[in-house]
């Protein structure tokens, strides 16, 4: 079984950036698709990013298009969430996780079904 571990969270100034961490231990993190979802206080949990096991393939939430980027380095059993020009509506405890999804676009949690415990982003105006 894969256990997930995020870091990277914090206070930043809207404009500015931040990068999102993740390790894996256990199984072979290659085998699994890797995703970032969000949840802000009193809103649903989105899906901002997905990367397929290779990497070839990745998926943004519209909101996050050109600021963020998903990557994530197999030999290392790491995936990263680079945030660029951070907004305060950007603002919400961020979590990854891994699982063998229908889709590069697929968000169930049936699929992605192995998380980590999060990390606040907090972005101030």
């Amino acid at each position: 079984q894969v256990t997930l571990v995020e870091s990277g969270g914090g206070l930043v100034q809207a404009g500015g950036s931040l990068r999102l961490s993740c390790v894996a231990s256990g199984r072979a993190f290659s085998s699994y698709n890797m995703a970032w979802f969000r949840q802000a206080p009193g809103k649903p949990r989105e899906m901002v990013a997905q990367i397929s096991q290779s990497g070839g393939s990745t998926y943004y939430t519209d909101s996050v298009k050109d600021r963020f980027t998903i990557s994530r380095d197999n030999p290392s059993n790491s995936g990263f969430l680079q945030m660029n020009n951070l907004k305060p509506e950007d603002t919400a405890v961020y979590y990854c996780a891994v699982g063998t999804p229908t889709s590069i676009h697929d968000s169930s949690p049936r699929n992605l079904n192995i998380w980590g415990q999060g990390t606040q982003v907090t972005v101030s105006s």
